[in-house]
């Protein structure tokens, strides 16, 4: 078993030279340490300083480069077979979905990191979540809940607002 400090420092490294996600289980099983040990490592690498970002699929290290576009947070509302959907017109019309959010009652905003870009981020997600039996977010709120996508330019975002209004999904209020 490798020593803690060496842990984190060869966690960070994998993190720097990978580009998609590396689960909690993947890092534990290569070092033979539990996952919670893991979770306790990126917490103390986040704590450190470290722009570290937990998704579904594992951790992600943002970067500068990464983080390029413009940033905006989408109303949205729709039902749970609606959802594959939803994504799909986002990142067919050249967003990602950062995240998704909703209002609870009692804890106030929470938040589910998601980093969806591709049409195999996508597919990898709705697998999950049917394997699951996990609740949406959304099924919190009645479907309605934001995302923070990103997207390079304001023509990009125009033309996710208006695939989405026309497919009944961006959430424009009572009318």
């Amino acid at each position: 078993m490798i020593e803690g400090e060496t842990r984190r420092k060869e966690i960070m490294q994998t993190l720097v030279n990978e580009e998609k996600p590396v689960s909690a289980s993947k890092f534990a099983a290569h070092f033979g340490v539990s996952r919670q040990i893991i979770v306790g490592d990126i917490a103390l690498l986040r704590a450190a300083g470290e722009n570290i970002v937990a998704t579904a699929r594992g951790y992600l290290l943002e970067t500068s480069e990464s983080q390029k576009g413009l940033v905006s947070k989408i109303a949205v509302q729709h039902t749970k077979e609606q959802t594959e959907e939803e994504l799909r017109l986002i990142v067919e019309h050249g967003g990602e979905v950062l995240d998704v959010i909703v209002e609870h009652p009692l804890y106030g905003e929470l938040t589910g990191m998601l980093h969806i870009k591709t049409e195999q981020d996508i597919h990898s997600f709705i697998k999950r979540y049917k394997k699951s039996k996990a609740t949406l977010l959304s099924e919190l709120t009645s479907g309605i809940h934001l995302h923070t996508i990103r997207y390079p330019d304001n023509y990009t975002l125009k033309q996710i607002k208006k695939s989405l209004a026309g497919a009944g999904i961006l959430y424009e209020g009572i009318k």
